[in-house]
């Protein structure tokens, strides 16, 4: 047999995973690796299966402490079960690390900056924004217990002619409020939000700003409009638990020369021109299927494109970050390649970019879409989708679906108090939890020096290998930026969890069984805390009764 083995190649072919098979009675880890060696080793792949199989059981497995068996399993898997001790140790292992069980060392301290959300403040965040600002949140939480150095980021587009339409929009509502004639300018601010807001300023500075210079009058009230709808934002995200490190200004980039400095190192590297009176980055001029873009108008104006560059260059070279993430939303899937394009005239690495898009949601309420508020005949805002279901129903569903796909938002569904709700579901697991430690408590019961060892039934460790999933899990989204996997694996353990629970009594009324009632608390502790842990990088609220 040994004299065979040799024919196996001494390199490793690529394409070999160790993964966990779909059905438990393959064991706990199957690898392709013989399926993968097959071709040069001239051999069948289920012979190579179980000569190394037979290898690995004769040799190594008897001095092994985690590995029980390893067989072959047709075409040519290797399949590799591991002992129960070992799984009925990492109880002890995950009530030890307790909050910070999950955490990973993928980042190595890398410096992330996550940009989210930043809508432009001129007017209050809708349903899609709640979208983006989940997905950026959630990922930003898992990215910094897998060891990255995150700072999360919201670029405030306080600068350019949005902002100047949305001054002169207050402006107009403002004196309309005060019975003046004052026309709203071209492609202006229309929402009711405007009107509210120019009535209020009315009715708190009177005809103050009537009385001066219309121009100062707009820069006046729309600086105060500007930060009353920042702290619009501020209020509506933090309903939702999202929070920031760093609001960014984008005039800041213009007062302290980033915008210069980017410019010019793009006229310096020949990649701008002069073209029908404006400012062009020339990306065709890279030798690829790259459009030129327009960056300064005509009327000497940046566009939002060049705002990006310096921003851009701003984040990577000023600032140093490692690495940026940006989450934007679909309408802005075409300023995916310009970007990249811009990095590369920059000298900056584009694969230090990455940009995830957030696709449209669909609001549904018994089957049919809901297009605009009940409250204005307008847009559904943030606010008005929290006051209906919830900050957690929004997390779960929108972290629930993977970024590129565009989501239907079960309204109904996300308010019902029954299994069929997964929010529900998974914080009652928890609950459930929490009060069965609680009356454990009441009887006088400890469980500090209860004995893992006794943890034997199947539903037991089929716990347990659910539960140790989540540093593996961590690390795979840390890789992928993947954080949809986040609540379905919650759902899963809730699930092994409810299983354990109609098949095993915690609590015995039995004097002979209080050693096993000691280790299965033990063991509803670690539950207790892998669950409170998954919420908790979800951004949603931890019950303890329900």
């Amino acid at each position: 047999m040994a004299q065979r083995l040799e024919m196996l190649p001494a390199t490793i072919p690529p394409g070999i995973v160790v993964e966990r098979p779909h059905d438990p009675e393959h064991g706990d880890f199957a690898s392709n690796l013989p399926l993968r060696l097959a071709r040069a080793a001239r051999m069948s792949p289920l012979e190579i299966a179980e000569k190394l199989a037979s290898l690995m059981q004769s040799a190594i497995i008897p001095q092994d402490e985690v590995i029980e068996r390893v067989w072959a399993a047709p075409p040519g898997f290797l399949n590799l079960a591991l002992k129960p001790q070992w799984f009925q140790a990492q109880v002890e292992a995950i009530n030890e690390a307790g909050a910070s069980y999950g955490n990973v060392d993928t980042g190595a301290g890398q410096r992330l900056n996550v940009e989210f959300v930043s809508v432009n403040p001129t007017g209050p965040l809708h349903v899609g924004h709640a979208r983006g600002a989940v997905l950026g949140s959630g990922l930003a939480s898992v990215l910094a217990a897998a060891g990255f150095d995150v700072t999360r980021e919201y670029y405030v587009n306080d600068a350019g002619t949005q902002m100047e339409i949305f001054y002169a929009s207050l402006y107009a509502r403002y004196a309309q409020a005060l019975g003046r004639e004052e026309a709203l300018p071209e492609g202006g601010y229309r929402g009711q939000y405007m009107t509210d807001m120019g009535q209020a300023m009315a009715a708190e500075f009177g005809d103050a700003y009537l009385e001066m210079p219309q121009e100062q009058a707009v820069a006046e009230l729309g600086a105060i409009g500007l930060e009353r709808m920042l702290g619009l934002i501020r209020q509506e995200l933090d309903r939702l638990g999202v929070s920031f490190d760093v609001w960014f200004s984008e005039r800041d980039l213009f007062a302290n020369n980033q915008y210069a400095t980017a410019m010019k190192l793009l006229e310096d590297q020949g990649f701008t021109a002069e073209r029908e009176g404006a400012v062009w980055f020339t990306s065709s001029a890279l030798g690829e299927d790259n459009e030129d873009n327009v960056i300064v108008r005509r009327t000497g104006q940046p566009t939002y494109f060049a705002s990006d560059v310096a921003y851009h260059y701003d984040k990577l070279v000023e600032r140093e970050f490692d690495g940026v993430i940006d989450v934007w939303g679909a309408d802005h899937q075409g300023h995916v390649p310009r970007m990249k394009a811009v990095l590369k005239a920059l000298d900056i690495d584009p694969e230090r970019l990455t940009i995830i898009i957030a696709q449209l949601v669909t609001l549904k309420r018994a089957g049919a879409t809901v297009r605009a508020s009940k409250r204005t005949g307008e847009m559904v805002t943030l606010e008005e989708l929290v006051d209906e279901v919830g900050p957690d129903a929004c997390r779960y569903f929108f972290l629930a679906r993977a970024a590129e796909s565009q989501m239907e938002f079960d309204l109904e569904l996300a308010v019902r108090e029954s299994a069929d709700n997964p929010v529900y579901y998974v914080q009652y697991a928890h609950a459930r939890i929490a009060g069965i430690l609680r009356l454990a408590r009441e009887r006088g019961i400890t469980w500090d020096d209860g004995d893992v060892s006794l943890l034997g039934h199947e539903a037991e460790l089929a716990l347990v290998k659910k539960m140790i999933m989540l540093p593996e899990l961590v690390d795979t989204i840390a890789r992928t930026l993947a954080p949809h996997h986040l609540p379905h694996y919650a759902t899963d353990l809730a699930t092994a969890f409810h299983v354990f629970y109609d098949n095993c009594r915690v609590i015995s009324k039995e004097p002979d069984d209080e050693a096993l009632t000691k280790s299965r608390l033990k063991l509803c502790q670690a539950a207790k805390n892998v669950l409170a842990r998954t919420l908790t990088l979800m951004g949603m609220s931890i019950p303890e009764s329900m």
